[in-house]
């Protein structure tokens, strides 16, 4: 047993012991002589090639293979790109290879530092995965100066990792999410490891910090396993980092902490010797734990293994420069010779640099890579890193059950949340390895609980007894960072997810949804990457319906930030009762490509359609709701439109309002439960056309919009539709507190009373018989709506009847 497992489960009752323990644990796990001479020579081949290629693509432009010395004109007019990271994440890419290639096992490698393009791209170029789908790429003289001349170049790859990257489900340009990311890419793949490097700056992260609890929700019996490696080089941008400055004992300490098993990985002189058994080890321990899991034994709560790899930033890089350390510092971080086009001492460091490589020995005729080189190379391409198809082509589409059956009765009123949370109960079942819930803590207080009633599908969480080892589908950690870096990881390896989660918090991963969408952006522009699973957010708990909670947790700003993906990423969809939301549901878990944002209540409101009703209006996206309006809405002064579940209802009760108050105002009443369709022609794909827009919203008559979110977003939208001087808006306004239904609704003026002022107002435009009277009544009306406020303020809740379905005659 490695000394490290001896210490974590017999720690000393001394900790002043702590350090001549560890001391002795150094000792007892050098491996110098681990590999074999002919291994480790080709190892150091291969990491010296890379090396040389990384460093290359952040300089030349031309003379890639240094067949003279280099000059001013060689170099790029721009240098770009990130040295620091690339020697650490080259070591573990060569391992790795070794590792497969003996062992057969089928790995990913996740990237935290994704900024270390220039190691990965040159490691793929070595194993022959860029050609594989990239063919100016080749293996030989022509493709290697594509490579590096291309490099950070318009036209050639980008300085950070990304959807063109092969093997890549990840892009590092935000640190923080590679791990939860590998924990999600695991979850239902029982024969797949994740090799996941966390430099340690973007350990400083706050989600980093949580998600690495993340392997306390891998089921060992159903699930791969995640190897982080952290890579502890010491310096950020231009400062020491947190891990950089602790020592063996409190990284031990930590980790230990977290209940991983400790290894660290820091013998500089036999390093590859130190590398190559230190995965051994890991790999073995995660054997141990799959098998015990697999064999009806599991191990309680059992202790996965983590590596700790120093090694020095910019290793193999320039020592000094100008009497300052480049090697070993932030010096060394992006372009250690950022000088090289003009400065002549810089130019000769470079040349000296590059040539340290010997370039002459890895690159044989016509620059293709020595036999040495290529020995460590996994034969099978399915096993090389840069062609797993987990990362570019294993989508399994669900099994969505049909929906109209899961339907609800029209005229009653039911929690969409409640009707959704049974039909996804059924959805788990037909789909028991290839769909699961990422939430945080919110799933009984959203009323999704019919998903945990089944204890063998319900949670899994593995520390505790009453979830563990029961396959459950249903991820639950208060950190919606870690929830939308797992559903990152299961949907990109092919699998479908949802996030379902309280309105005001989804902000939370705001950034993160974005950096998503680019990834898939890039995807699409790529032609080998095969279409994924949506990105699928279920939003609750909205500003309109607080119960006990107050302004703090009033924010639907997370449709906004939905509005500004590329329109060909972007849906948002606003379903107006339990039926509408079944069927967009069904529809999103089918989707593929998108990013899906659901809004909806939890609290009982009416079913207004059918189920046959509510799949039509879904279809369309928007219909006219002829039972609300005036003569089923033909030829109306004023067309009402609600988007949203309680300002739609608001919307039903102004028309019924009017109905008694204004009989001679002719209301339509349209409902969007499709965002999209409100842009400009030709804006969205969903967007409809001005014909279409016509039929619904008249070409002429003045339109009220009762909005969910933010007003701002709508008038955004529809921006570019024709004669806009007659629409007026209504939203969230940034007003609320702990107080009641409908005085959320007065307070934005999203009330039935401010909807059938804004009727009677348009109306009067158009219809003489409204005007005569417009004033008086939109003063009765207010009327009643201070009434209503005096009420509420008097009595701590609505006027009876208040949310009673309207009744029209």
């Amino acid at each position: 047993m490695p000394a490290q497992v001896l210490l974590q489960a017999n720690p000393p009752a001394d900790p002043s012991q702590l350090p001549d323990l560890i001391s002795q644990l150094k000792v007892e796990i050098s491996h110098k002589g681990f590999l074999s001479a002919e291994e480790r020579d080709a190892i150091q081949h291969f990491r010296r090639a890379a090396d040389y290629i990384a460093a290359a693509m952040i300089f030349l432009k031309s003379n890639t293979l240094i067949e003279r010395p280099v000059v001013h004109d060689d170099i790029k007019p721009r240098l770009l790109g990130h040295w620091g990271t690339c020697p650490g994440l080259v070591i573990v890419y060569a391992h790795l290879n070794r590792l497969i290639r003996k062992t057969g096992q089928s790995a990913l490698y996740i990237v935290g530092p994704g900024h270390g393009a220039p190691a990965i791209l040159s490691c793929l170029w070595l194993e022959n995965s860029l050609a594989t789908f990239w063919p100016k790429y080749t293996r030989d003289r022509a493709g290697l100066h594509n490579l590096i001349t291309g490099f950070s170049f318009p036209g050639g790859f980008p300085s950070h990792i990304n959807a063109e990257t092969p093997g890549s489900i990840h892009e590092g340009g935000e640190l923080g999410y590679a791990l939860s990311v590998s924990f999600g890419a695991v979850m239902d793949k029982p024969d797949l490891v994740v090799v996941c490097v966390v430099g340690d700056g973007e350990a400083e992260t706050g989600p980093t910090a949580t998600a690495w609890h993340g392997y306390k929700y891998i089921d060992p019996a159903e699930s791969g396993a995640v190897i982080p490696i952290v890579h502890v080089n010491g310096f950020k941008i231009s400062e020491r980092t947190i891990y950089g400055t602790m020592d063996d004992k409190e990284l031990t300490a930590l980790f230990t902490g977290y209940g991983y098993q400790v290894r660290f990985v820091e013998d500089l002189e036999n390093i590859d010797d130190d590398v190559a058994a230190s995965l051994e080890w890991a790999l073995d321990e995660i054997h141990k734990i799959q098998k015990a899991a697999r064999s009806g034994n599991p191990l309680v709560k059992p202790r996965w293994p983590v590596l700790i790899m120093r090694t020095p930033k910019g290793w193999t890089g320039v020592k000094t420069l100008h009497g300052e350390y480049i090697e070993g510092s932030f010096r060394s971080h992006q372009v250690p010779l950022p000088e090289a086009k003009t400065d002549k001492e810089e130019l000769e460091l470079l040349n000296k640099w590059l040539g340290s490589y010997k370039p002459e020995e890895l690159f044989g005729k016509d620059c293709v890579p020595s036999d040495k080189v290529l020995s460590i190379i996994p034969k099978v391409d399915d096993l090389k890193l840069g062609q797993k198809k987990e990362a570019y082509a294993a989508y399994t589409p669900l099994d969505v059950p049909e929906w109209i059956p899961s339907g609800v009765v029209k005229g009653t009123q039911q929690s969409c949340m409640k009707t959704v949370g049974s039909f996804l109960k059924e959805v788990i079942k037909a789909n028991p390895s290839s769909f699961r819930i990422f939430s945080p803590d919110e799933l009984v207080s959203n009323k999704l609980d019919a998903v945990l009633e089944d204890k063998d599908s319900g949670r899994n969480f593995q520390w505790d007894i009453e979830s563990r080892n029961r396959g459950g589908r249903v991820i639950e950690i208060l950190s919606e960072h870690t929830c939308q870096g797992m559903l990152q990881g299961y949907t990109l390896t092919g699998r479908t997810g949802l996030f379902p989660s309280y309105e005001a918090f989804l902000g939370i991963v705001h950034t993160m949804m974005v950096q998503y969408s680019k990834f898939v952006k890039m995807a699409h522009e790529t032609s080998w990457r095969q279409p994924c699973g949506s990105l699928n957010y279920l939003e609750t708990s909205t500003w309109a319906r607080q119960e006990h909670n107050g302004f703090s947790h009033q924010n639907p700003s997370f449709i906004g930030a939905v509005l500004d993906l590329k329109p060909t990423a972007a849906r948002v969809y606003l379903p107006p009762d339990a039926n509408c939301f079944l069927s967009t549901v069904a529809h999103c878990l089918r989707a593929k490509d998108y990013v899906n944002l659901m809004v909806g209540s939890k609290q009982p409101t009416p079913v207004w359609l059918s189920p046959e009703e509510a799949d039509k209006h879904c279809i369309a996206g928007a219909s006219i709701w002829k039972f609300a309006s005036v003569d089923d809405g033909v030829n109306p002064d004023v067309v009402l439109t609600g988007i949203g579940v309680e300002v739609t209802f608001e919307v039903i009760a102004a028309a019924a309002l009017l109905r008694k108050l204004v009989p001679a105002l002719r209301v339509r009443v349209v409902n969007v439960t499709d965002l999209m369709i409100l842009g400009p022609e030709g804006s969205h794909p969903h967007a409809l056309r001005d014909t279409d827009w016509d039929a619904l919203f008249t070409s002429d008559k003045p339109i009220h919009f009762n909005y969910h979110g933010y007003p701002h977003e709508l008038k955004g939208l529809l921006f570019g539709r024709k004669n806009l001087d007659r629409v007026s808006i209504e939203g969230y306004r940034e007003e609320g507190t702990t107080t009641s239904a409908l005085d959320m609704m007065l307070q934005n003026h999203t009330s039935r009373y401010h909807i059938a002022t804004a009727a009677i107002r348009g109306g009067a435009k158009v219809n003489p018989k409204v005007a005569v009277d417009a004033h008086e009544m939109v003063s009765y009306v207010m009327h009643l709506a201070q009434k209503d406020r005096e009420y509420i303020y008097t009595n701590g809740a609505d006027p009876e009847g208040t949310f009673d379905t309207p009744i029209f005659n």
